[in-house]
This record gives structure tokens, C-alpha cells and sequence, in this order.
């Protein structure tokens, strides 16, 4: 049986047999496939399978083993990403050169494998990982193409038969994304990527960027991160939009000085959702160059750190809402935004959720960027940073209250005994503390002072890994971790020419011990209905690092979690959450409703992509990424019920 993607109303008809996909972007994967990274165009991560219940999940084993060892020069590099399953076969990324694999799905067995040497190119690239998967097009006629964007930054069509290169797409099946951003770009030491797949619409194809780790860029000047459109059989560039607005674009005035000339970043590199109904596109977009410094580009920014509706036919801008103004905290939108239709106080609302690195969830009408429920322009401190001016206030949303710890405090700080809580207030005195976007500030290297404590750090909160909505409660289901850092700045002209980067700086906990009081990673479900939390567990057991430390001989602790982010999948039966990167190897099983653990599924090896689910010949599988260790091997598991 072959299966085909229906487009904005329309619907084709294959050789074999007559299929219109449900238009509605939130509906989770349908007719027991994965044909999108995050499940659907809307990013739920839901699937209606129900093969797996309650009952019988206990019983999940592991059917087939497919490793990444020999896919590229680093096997022991995690793989992040999220198969596909199309008619019976897997389409995933692997190994540090990013190849494309096709597997099948019922065994495990390699079908093909796609690779490209970038040589200098995608060594000198900035995301040189296994990317977060591919992307799948069909005209219902036959004609199947696989999508990648590789770590050199080419925009590669295959054909999902056999893993060619579609010769009429571009230049023998590749475009090259350092051409056509609007900047000259040098094709090898350019340092712009993407680690995600493209999302396609149609036949219009939309891919975004990422940059380098922006902490100590070494100029205030970089690539801009602009996203693009293409014709989806010929590679054909059809519309840019300026993430960073042009001179006469709406937005340009937020750069002063006409800094939007030469600043860069400002990319989309997490994944796309759309709304084929609407037409729309939202891109979560990332902050400028550089990430705690704004001092070459005073005003708000435009559209940084924004989420941005686009019409996916010709890039035009629907609606925007800056979610961080003027950000120095590298508080990205780091994850896909998520649609679903909720009902709140008896009114339907088409809504998109984006998910934060500073643990809000923001929740806007997703025809037009209306809040859900209202966000207030708060008064936040102000940097005392020479050179530097931060916004007097920013966006904090009256409901779904914060998923996880946002600040710091004294009252937070270990107390598992007096002695730890003395040394833990010792460490922070050293450093300016305070709430939520408090700036960064000046390290005295001489003393050993300064820069400011700030929980969310950098990495969240949430991040890429995003959450995963129920289509049909309207929960959703959100993983994160405490990560406090240091955001201390300093001035070093032998690595770069902004007046200022990020300096070398932590404040590590008590006798190795953490900093700061559990849960150190946490699983939230919030109703989108009502805007409350339904409940809120640990992500994991306690480390052993914790439970077996001689300072708390003799005490009793309880289930902390893992200082880690879990991948979660929603199912219409149960939620599936894995501890994440550097967390224990095992995958959970909870009950929707009310979080209860029902079942421990053990893996190979800790996850490392978000896990996906599909039928065949009447089994339910489950598929995720883990390992990629130097002990253990980066690798595709496979699980099912007993026959």
C-alpha cells in the first residue's frame, strides 16, 4: 500500500489506493507511520496507537539493534535523531558526516546508506553531529525523495528507494544553503549549519540555520541566519525572510546604529511546525551574535529570539511576538514550536505553544499571535555592564505558571545538612545572584569574584527536546533540568573584538555535590485548557554520585532526578520519557493522568533522540536513538510486545 501527502485541501491518488492525510496539523502521526520529525506538521509527538496499554507495557522487548559504529571517522558520537517510518522503512541520519540510512523496520536489516565527504567544509562546520533526522516528500505518483541538510551546509534531495541523488534538484541533487543568504559567505570557512531536518509544505520546502556556539564569538559581525524556502523538485530558492530585518523592513529600527548590518545568528535551528490549513509557518527564532553581550547592537532585535508566523507560499510575515527583548542570556528558542486546539473558558482556540530555555510556556492564538492568557511587560534589573543596555522590561505569562526553578535564592541553595548549606552559601557569595534576567556582569579575574549565578542557564530549562502534546486532552507534556550557570563577561582582545565575551567561569556545588536543591530534572504536565499544572515528578532515580557520597552517610534522600532532559512521546494510551543525555539507560512508561512510573523498559545505553512510534503487519513499535559513548555505541533500538 502506498501512502501519499495530501497538500492544503487537496488530495492524491497513488497506483494502489486513495488517501487523504487529516489536514489538521495536530493530530498527532496518522495510519500508523512517522512521517515527520516531530510526528506531525503541528511537532505534537503524539500517536493514537494504543497497541501498548497499561497492561501489557511491562512486557516491551527489544526487537531489532541497528548501530552507528562505522558511520563516519567519531563512533562514539551520540545520535540525536528521530526516524521517519514510511511504508515500512526507517529513514534516519548517523555518524558524524550526517549519512542517511534506510532500514527496515520490521528487522532492522540496512537497505542503503547516502554519505558525503565535506572534506575542510564540514570540519570547519559548526554543527558537525549526526543532525536530528531527515525530511520525507512524495507526489503520490511515485516519485519519493529523502531531505537532509548536511554538516557543511548542503541541501541534499535522495531517492527514497535507493538513496540516489536526485539529479534535477539543484546541482545533481544538491544546493548549496551558503549561497543565496543575502552576504557573501565563504563556502568553506563560512561557520553556518544546521543540525535539523527542513519541513516541506506542499511543494515548497522551508530550512533554517545554526551557528557557532555564540559565548565568545571572535566579532560583533556574523552570518546572518535567514530562512529560506525552496521549490521542492528543483531546489529552486522561491523566498528568504530576514530573521534580521533589511534597511525599510519592519523591524529594522529595533538596530541601532545600524548594527542589523553587520550582526549575525538570529537563526532557526530547532525545528519548524506548521499549520497547512492556515498556511502558516512558525519559526522559533534564536538570539544575535553574541549570546551575553549586546553592547554592538543596542535597541530590542528584531526578530531574535522571536516566534514568527510566516505564509508558507511566499514568506511574508504573518505575526511575531519577541519572547526575550535585547537577549543577553542565550535564552533561544531552542525547540519546535507545538500546535494543538484547546478549549479555555469555553472558547476554541487554534493555539501554538513555544516551549523555553527559561521554563515558561508561551501559549498564543496561532492564526494571529494573540495570548491565550495575558503576558506582562515585568520590570527586570538592568546591566551595569559598560556599554551595554538591556531592556527595561520583559514578556513573563500569567499562566501555565514556570515548569521548573527560575532564579536563585538562598532558601534554594542544598541543605541535605548544615555544613553543605554553609559551604554552598560560601561559593555563592562570590557571585551576584538574583531572579530571573538578571544580566550578566563583569568577572574580576584577579579576585576571583563576580559574574552573575542565574538558573535557567544557558541550556535550559527546557531545550531541543522540546515536549510532546495530546491532541485530545490538550496536556502537554514537557521535560527540563536545573542548570544553573555563570554568566561572567571579560575582555579579551587576543580572542575577539567585542568589548566583551563570555569568561572562563563556574560555581561548582559543595564537595562535588550540586549547588543547589532537587529535583535536578523534572517531567510537567500542564492542561492547556486551564493553564495549570496537572503534576510535576523527578526525571529519574537519585544519582549515585548523590546517594552514595560519604557527606550524607546515614541520611535518606529522596528521588532527585537527573540532571538531564527527557524525550518524551505521548501515545494515546501512555507518555514515554527517557532520561535523556547522560542519564541511566532506560525507558519509562507513566500514566497520562497522573505521572505514576508503571514500567522501566531497559536500553543499551542512555537516549539521545526523541522516540517515535509506528505499526507494522499489526505490531506497535517504539524506536529511539542511544548510546554513542566511548563505551558504549551509538545505536537505534527497537521495541516491541512479545509475539
Amino acid at each position: 500500500m502506498k501512502f501519499n501527502i495530501a497538500v492544503a485541501g487537496c488530495c492524491f491518488i497513488s497506483c494502489t489506493v486513495l488517501l487523504c492525510l487529516p489536514l489538521s496539523a495536530q493530530q498527532g502521526s496518522t495510519d500508523g507511520q512517522w512521517l515527520y520529525y516531530g510526528g506531525d506538521l503541528g511537532s505534537t509527538g503524539y500517536s493514537s496507537l494504543d497497541q501498548i496499554t497499561e497492561e501489557n507495557v511491562k512486557d516491551l522487548q527489544i526487537a531489532w539493534r541497528w548501530s552507528s559504529r562505522n558511520q563516519g571517522p567519531r563512533p562514539e558520537i551520540r545520535n540525536s535523531t528521530t526516524p521517519l517510518m514510511v511504508n515500512g522503512v526507517l529513514y534516519a541520519t548517523a555518524g558524524s558526516r550526517r549519512n542517511v540510512v534506510a532500514i527496515d523496520a520490521a528487522s532492522g536489516e540496512t537497505l542503503w546508506i547516502w554519505r558525503m565527504d565535506e572534506g575542510e567544509r564540514a570540519r570547519r562546520a559548526p554543527r558537525p553531529n549526526s543532525g536530528r533526522g531527515v525530511a520525507y516528500w512524495s507526489d503520490g505518483l511515485g516519485d519519493e525523495r529523502i531531505y537532509v541538510v548536511t554538516p557543511g551546509y548542503h541541501l541534499v534531495a535522495l531517492d527514497a528507494h535507493n538513496g540516489h541523488q536526485i539529479e534535477s534538484f539543484g546541482n545533481e541533487g544538491v544546493v548549496d544553503l551558503k549561497n543565496g543568504l543575502g552576504r557573501p559567505v565563504d563556502p568553506i570557512e563560512g561557520i553556518i549549519g544546521s543540525s535539523s531536518p527542513p519541513v516541506i509544505v506542499g511543494e515548497t520546502l522551508i530550512v533554517g540555520a545554526a551557528l557557532a556556539v555564540g559565548g565568545r564569538p571572535p566579532s560583533p559581525e556574523n552570518v546572518p541566519g535567514h530562512v529560506r524556502a525552496f521549490d521542492v523538485r528543483t531546489g529552486r530558492q522561491n523566498w528568504i525572510f530576514h530573521t534580521i530585518p533589511l534597511d525599510g523592513e519592519v523591524g529594522n529600527e529595533t538596530w541601532e546604529d545600524d548594527s542589523w548590518s553587520y550582526t549575525g545568528n538570529a537563526a532557526v535551528w530547532a525545528p519548524f511546525a506548521v499549520d497547512p490549513d492556515l498556511g502558516y509557518v512558525y519559526l522559533p527564532v534564536e538570539g544575535a551574535t553574541g549570546d551575553y553581550y549586546g553592547g554592538h547592537r543596542l535597541g530590542d532585535n528584531l526578530f531574535s529570539s522571536s516566534l514568527v508566523a510566516l505564509e508558507v507560499a511566499t514568506g511574508e510575515r504573518v505575526w511575531h511576538y519577541q519572547i526575550v527583548h535585547h537577549d543577553i542570556w542565550d535564552y533561544d528558542n531552542p525547540t519546535s514550536p507545538i500546535l494543538v486546539d484547546i478549549t479555555v473558558d469555553g472558547l476554541e482556540i487554534p493555539a501554538v505553544v513555544q516551549l523555553t530555555k527559561q521554563n515558561f510556556a508561551y501559549v498564543f492564538d496561532r492564526r494571529n499571535g494573540q495570548p491565550v492568557w495575558p503576558i506582562v511587560e515585568s520590570p527586570v534589573p538592568a546591566s551595569d555592564v559598560p556599554g551595554e543596555r538591556t531592556s527595561p522590561t520583559q514578556p513573563f505569562p500569567t499562566k501555565p505558571a514556570p515548569y521548573d526553578r527560575q532564579g536563585v535564592r538562598i532558601e534554594d541553595l542544598i541543605d541535605f545538612t548544615p555544613q553543605l548549606r554553609a559551604e554552598a552559601e560560601e561559593i555563592v557569595s562570590r557571585f551576584r545572584i538574583g531572579e530571573l534576567f538578571t544580566p550578566p556582569s563583569v568577572i574580576d579575574q584577579e579576585n576571583q569574584t563576580g559574574g552573575t549565578l542565574t538558573i535557567p542557564g544557558s541550556l535550559g530549562g527546557a531545550n531541543w527536546e522540546g515536549g510532546a502534546v495530546d491532541p485530545e486532552t490538550g496536556v502537554i507534556y514537557v521535560g527540563s533540568r536545573m542548570s544553573p550557570s555563570v554568566y561572567g563577561l571579560v575582555q579579551d582582545p587576543e580572542v575577539s573584538t567585542m568589548r566583551y565575551i563570555q569568561g572562563r567561569a563556574s560555581a561548582r556545588g559543595p564537595q562535588r555535590l550540586p549547588l543547589m536543591k532537587p529535583p535536578y530534572g523534572r517531567i510537567t504536565a500542564i492542561d492547556l485548557n486551564s493553564g495549570e499544572h496537572l503534576w510535576m515528578i523527578p526525571n529519574g532515580d537519585t544519582p549515585s554520585s548523590i546517594e552514595d557520597h560519604p557527606a550524607l552517610e546515614g541520611l535518606t534522600i529522596g528521588r532527585t532526578g537527573k540532571p538531564t532532559r527527557a524525550g518524551i512521546l505521548v501515545t494515546k494510551t501512555l507518555v514515554f520519557a527517557g532520561e535523556g543525555a547522560g542519564g541511566d539507560p532506560v525507558l519509562r512508561a507513566h500514566e497520562k493522568s497522573t505521572g505514576q512510573i508503571l514500567a522501566e523498559i531497559d536500553l543499551p545505553g542512555s537516549q539521545n533522540g526523541l522516540p517515535m512510534t509506528y505499526s507494522l503487519k499489526g505490531k506497535q513499535y517504539i524506536v529511539l536513538a542511544v548510546g554513542g559513548t566511548p563505551d558504549r555505541s551509538a545505536e537505534l533500538v527497537a521495541l516491541t510486545l512479545p509475539d
